[in-house]
């Protein structure tokens, strides 16, 4: 079985959703799937140093009321508690992710590609790093005994990027964090454990299955994932 994950770091719902999956592999009984981690960027035009708290960012993005952006936030701080992770918007540096995405697809050539990907969303959600800064990036690699000083001086893995993207347009995907299992099967949203479980269980024993879409077509970072 293959498990696709298009997700983007600045997410909190993609954080969430990586969670869940992990905790629901850890409890399958089957033989465990290959994840394959793909590139999406809510907002590739941001720059790199924009300025924007995240509070701002979600009133502008989701034309939100301060109100209306203060009950997002906190209820993705919520969600992430409860999946036993810390998201502090205080902390986060809005910013470009192109480059943690470069990233990380390097790690993958490195046999370390989900680790790469928690490592990051940890340090942008909890420990207020500036990952859309080349060198912060390169010190987040190299803590974890990886030499990335060359990824991030060239433009290595660009391309890979900018292919997964191009297939998330393809399959007209809005929101993340999606997971496509073996092409044919998907869940939307940072579903819970049993969610992830029964469909895995449902492939693993080759029983009749079927679409499961719980993505919400209302635009915002809420209800599970976070729209472009």
């Amino acid at each position: 079985m293959k498990i696709e994950i298009w997700s983007d770091i600045a997410c909190p719902y993609c954080y969430i959703g990586f969670v869940h999956l992990q905790n629901a592999l850890r409890e399958f009984k089957g033989e465990k799937p290959d994840l394959i981690l793909r590139s999406f960027e809510l907002e590739p035009d941001i720059a790199s140093n924009s300025g924007e708290t995240q509070h701002m960012a979600v009133m502008r993005k989701y034309y939100q009321s301060r109100v209306q952006a203060q009950q997002t936030l906190d209820g993705a701080v919520r969600a992430g508690n409860a999946a036993g992770v810390v998201i502090d918007f205080d902390k986060v540096v809005t910013t470009n992710t192109f480059h943690a995405h470069r990233l990380i697809h390097f790690a993958h050539t490195l046999g370390r590609g989900l680790e790469m990907k928690e490592r990051l969303f940890r340090a942008f959600f909890t420990e207020g790093l500036h990952i859309g800064d080349k060198s912060v990036l390169t010190r987040i690699a190299a803590g974890m005994g990886i030499d990335a000083r060359e990824v991030m001086e060239g433009d290595q893995y660009s391309e890979e990027v900018r292919k997964d993207e191009r297939a998330a347009q393809y399959m007209q995907l809005r929101s993340v964090p999606y997971f496509l299992f073996d092409k044919k099967y998907a869940i939307s949203g940072a579903q819970p454990v049993p969610a992830f479980l029964e469909l895995l269980d449902q492939i693993g024993a080759a029983e009749q299955l079927k679409q499961i879409d719980a993505g919400s077509n209302t635009v915002g970072c809420d209800g599970g994932s976070c729209t472009i």
